[in-house]
């Protein structure tokens, strides 16, 4: 299953884990490891006074108790001194062993926050993307959903330097350095209808409606309506299925890439003449099988989809198709940074 970054406080996630950051005594004292605490209720309180000491790294797991999570899985973060003592070790540690903990309890879904990046001093952005990285991988070989939660914006520190260059391509005056992309669309619209005018004007309709579109329509590019039909694409799950083949993937390892979860893919073999995706998920294996921006429309256009440049998200994905950026989950970030849809589900 994928990893969605999410902006929302963990203690009121409906899953069926949730991850607190706390001491090794497992007192909740400050910030998230207080708010678990009280959400939860004395009886957490007593139930943690059985089982700590929790080792740095390590992890153990209660009950919800008055939370929506069913269970909360605690661990203990490292304290931030430079990062030249063994921080990142432990860091991950933490992000492991409570998977591992969400996993053996048949947890189909958990919540992590940023480890150690409050009171600990763990800088943001590094623990943001040293998260992912641990995630994604653990994700490689197991079944699971999970969420990273940032409580709000001042604790997730995006790349000013990204963010300028994709704010550059989201600027209006981008669709007026990109007009012969436009000129080339309009011309190749107007192929399909050599004896209409379109795009630049409104596109004629039929005008008698009681009459066969077949005799209406007599040439569509040489050819009736009816032979034109006749002719259709592969629908998207024929062309996603070649795609893989030709990209010498396996199934498993494209969808894991794509940040989609088995369920998913599963509904799209089973259903491959009706199946049809949403807008992210058609990009998230766009990104996944590493196409060019034609490819990537081509794709799309079997699942009746375009990247248009009227829309914020579409004009992200095109960015980063174009500098070759095929990384999924730092397109995330960047479409999470712009309040954008994420690509995966």
């Amino acid at each position: 299953m994928p990893l969605q970054i999410i902006r929302q406080d963990i203690t009121k996630m409906k899953v069926d884990a949730i991850v607190n950051t706390t001491n090794e005594e497992m007192v909740g004292y400050s910030g998230v490891d207080l708010a678990v605490h009280e959400g939860a209720g004395p009886e957490l309180d007593l139930e943690c006074s059985k089982i700590a000491p929790l080792g740095l790294g390590s992890a153990k797991i209660t009950k919800g108790y008055n939370l929506a999570a069913k269970h909360i899985i605690h661990t203990s973060g490292p304290v931030w001194h430079g990062g030249l003592n063994g921080e990142s070790i432990i860091l991950k540690s933490c992000y492991i062993e409570s998977l591992k903990l969400a996993v053996e309890n048949n947890c189909n879904s958990v919540a992590f926050p940023l480890i150690s990046s409050g009171v600990y001093g763990y800088p943001k952005d590094q623990v943001l993307k040293f998260a992912i990285q641990v995630i994604t991988e653990f994700l490689f070989e197991h079944e699971i959903m999970v969420y990273l939660c940032v409580f709000d914006r001042k604790s997730y520190e995006f790349s000013k330097k990204l963010f300028t260059e994709i704010s550059e391509v989201i600027d209006d005056k981008y669709v007026e350095e990109n007009d012969e992309d436009c000129i080339a669309e309009i011309e190749t619209l107007d192929s399909f209808f050599p004896n209409k005018i379109a795009s630049k004007k409104s596109i004629d309709v039929c005008s008698d409606m009681s009459a066969p579109c077949e005799e209406q329509y007599s040439s569509v590019g040489g050819k009736s309506l009816y032979e034109y039909m006749k002719s259709m694409d592969k629908p998207f799950a024929y062309k996603l299925f070649d795609l893989i083949d030709e990209r010498g993937m396996t199934d498993v390892e494209c969808y894991k890439k794509a940040n989609i979860d088995k369920k998913t893919f599963s509904k799209i073999k089973c259903n491959p003449k009706t199946y049809k995706p949403s807008k992210q998920t058609a990009v998230a294996f766009a990104i996944a099988l590493k196409l060019n921006l034609e490819e990537t429309q081509d794709l799309l256009a079997s699942a009746g989809l375009t990247l248009s440049r009227s829309f914020t998200f579409d004009k992200i994905i095109r960015y980063f198709i174009q500098k070759e950026i095929y990384d999924i989950f730092e397109i995330n970030e960047a479409l999470f940074e712009f309040d954008q849809v994420l690509l995966g589900c």
